[in-house]
């Protein structure tokens, strides 16, 4: 990737999240990179839609770094999964979990990634979103149960892992995949190609 964008290695790039999935997805495609994740909270705000939260929760992360390293290009983004137009937090306990997958079993919902890129010295930044439909086959409570008990669910919206154990759940997949595990790679890399066009 670094030969496709020669100017990159002008800049010392950050990744705003402490998401190992994000940053496994980042190596994979060349880029060289620390990560320094944000604190910036996530509070939902009703008058928002799906799209709307996650692309503000994306730019409060950014913005919380950017800040302390105005000359570095920082890299953010927040992954939600939304049923019925309602945002499937990340569960905080194994009972969450749990009515969590009950709710998503047999069901088709959305992942939506707001991502983007900044340079706060340049006063420049490029924020967008994808979404990919991810149906789940009908999970019987026995292997809902089973699969809270491997601890997987914890740390992820929708609680699921599509990369990990979770990958057994899933019935189909409508859109990038890489998206459901927590950047759209294409889509970042076009971004990404655009941001430092301008530069």
């Amino acid at each position: 990737m670094l030969t496709l964008l020669e100017n990159i290695n002008k800049f010392d790039i950050i990744l705003a999240s402490r998401s190992p999935r994000r940053s496994d997805l980042l190596k994979m495609i060349g880029l060289k990179f620390k990560v320094c994740p944000s604190d910036a909270e996530e509070l939902y705000q009703h008058h928002l839609s799906p799209i709307e939260y996650v692309i503000n929760n994306a730019k409060k992360k950014n913005e919380h770094i950017a800040l302390k390293y105005p000359d570095s290009l920082v890299i953010s983004a927040d992954t939600i999964v939304v049923l019925d137009n309602e945002i499937m937090e990340k569960p905080h306990d194994k009972y969450h979990a749990v009515e969590t997958l009950k709710k998503l079993s047999g069901r088709t919902h959305e992942v939506i990634t707001g991502f983007g890129i900044s340079l706060f010295s340049l006063n420049k930044a490029l924020f967008e979103h994808q979404i990919t439909k991810v149906t789940f086959r009908d999970l019987t409570h026995d292997e809902i149960e089973a699969y809270c008990n491997t601890g997987e669910p914890f740390d992820k919206a929708g609680g699921y892992g599509a990369q990990g154990i979770g990958s057994i759940i899933i019935e189909k997949v409508d859109g990038c995949f890489f998206n459901v595990v927590g950047l759209p790679l294409s889509k970042f890399y076009i971004i990404l190609k655009q941001f430092l066009s301008g530069i």
